[in-house]
């Protein structure tokens, strides 16, 4: 994964500035920028939390992409070390994302969480896609043929939808920042006013012809369409960014159906 192409791609679209964002965490802007281009290593959690904080949106997300444990984590761990051991026994189990997402189920009915969860907001993916938003092994190599093709799909989910203008949109979005957030993901929205958020999802049998922050070329191109800027659509990209380091390019690597990309996607966000 490559935490700063995520991070570059959020504070862009948030329309913070290299200096300011630099400022507001107390850091050089040429240090934040060389994260940002993965020359340094992802920074501390206090510090990712302090650019989330910033950004508006939950930290656990930066955490995860990062691979990063989480503050809360780390002070429970410590607090009651027997914690670690049962840890230890899921990772010597190698407990499959389903397999989590019952133990999930199993503490929300047992052991309620008292007040909100640490990633509370986080919308999930699935929900905004329908079976002919679902693209799956595309040909297709080159991105401008790509953005018609899905601005064509969300038009037709989106009330008096332009496929043009969401084309163009999209191309913005691209052009404004990276729009690939490492793992073999990118990741595009558009906004049109009044409308309610829609995605499309594609998969490609070969890798799109970008650059890339990890030299992989994308083969999964998550789109979405909302009403405007703002935090709910910083944290869906987050959120996007998420899944790709939780392995959504491998895991729908051999999807031939959209009931297969629903099916992962409800696995692994189940794990929110």
């Amino acid at each position: 994964m490559h935490l700063g192409a995520t991070l570059r791609l959020l504070r862009v679209d948030a329309g913070v500035s290299l200096r300011d964002m630099a400022r507001r965490i107390g850091v050089s802007s040429a240090y934040l920028s060389r994260v940002e281009h993965g020359v340094d290593a992802p920074p501390t959690a206090e510090r990712l939390a302090a650019i989330a904080r910033e950004l508006d949106v939950p930290p656990a997300l930066l955490m995860d992409v990062a691979n990063r444990v989480n503050p809360y984590v780390a002070d429970y761990l410590e607090a009651v070390p027997g914690a670690g051991t049962l840890l230890l026994e899921m990772a010597r189990r190698r407990l499959s994302g389903g397999q989590l997402a019952r133990v999930r189920a199993f503490l929300d009915e047992e052991f309620p969480v008292r007040g909100e969860p640490v990633d509370a907001g986080v919308p999930a993916l699935a929900p905004l896609l329908s079976p002919e938003r679902i693209v799956l092994q595309l040909s297709y190599e080159d991105r401008e043929d790509l953005l018609d093709l899905v601005a064509g799909r969300l038009a037709s989910a989106v009330p008096g939808g332009d496929a043009k203008v969401l084309a163009e949109a999209l191309r913005q979005c691209a052009d404004e920042s990276s729009f690939t957030v490492g793992g073999e993901v990118a990741v595009l929205h558009a906004a049109v006013p009044d409308v309610e958020p829609v995605a499309a999802l594609v998969t490609l049998a070969r890798g799109l012809k970008v650059e890339t922050p990890d030299d992989r070329p994308p083969r999964v191109l998550v789109a979405a369409v909302d009403g405007a800027r703002g935090r709910a659509r910083l944290v869906r990209m987050a959120h996007v960014a998420r899944l790709a380091a939780r392995g959504l390019s491998e895991r729908l690597s051999e999807a031939r159906q959209p009931a297969q990309v629903l099916a992962v996607l409800e696995e692994l966000e189940a794990l929110r």
